[in-house]
């Protein structure tokens, strides 16, 4: 009896690809997970959990996210200063005026996994404030958002 071989990709035979997405009026979780997906290459027939084959993510305009219910007061981000009682607190409205790049990316590495490949998967994920990047010498193509 014929038994087929499971596929197994190695690292070196993955194709990565450069996307780009607009966040311009995107709910931040529904956004996040479909670029978690780029990133671990759950988008591709090749798909293996334990390599890293997903594609490389250009996010622009992340200042310009939604969230929906009363989550710009109500959602609280953390972060600590390494000293004693140092943990500071920011809501998401500050947290867009201070930093909007760290909503979108907060939020896709939590959909990550919590390992070294996760880590790995998160460098991937180009994230920008405006119009603008610096990754036109790779010909980001577009990607339409289901």
């Amino acid at each position: 009896m014929y038994t087929q071989k499971t596929f197994v990709l190695k690292p070196a035979d993955a194709v990565k690809k450069w996307h780009l997405i607009d966040g311009k009026d995107q709910v931040v979780g529904r956004l996040a997970t479909q670029i978690a997906d780029l990133l671990r290459g759950k988008n591709n027939p090749k798909y293996t959990p334990n390599t890293d084959s997903g594609d490389y993510v250009v996010i622009v305009n992340a200042e310009k996210v939604k969230f929906t219910g009363a989550k710009w007061t109500d959602k609280i981000y953390y972060r600590h200063t390494n000293h004693m009682g140092g943990i500071k607190q920011r809501t998401a409205k500050e947290q867009l005026a201070r930093q909007p790049e760290q909503i979108l990316m907060s939020a896709v590495k939590g959909m990550l996994p919590k390992n070294s490949l996760g880590r790995k998967q998160l460098t991937k994920c180009k994230i920008f404030a405006g119009e603008t990047h610096e990754h036109e010498a790779q010909n980001p193509q577009t990607f339409k958002l289901a």
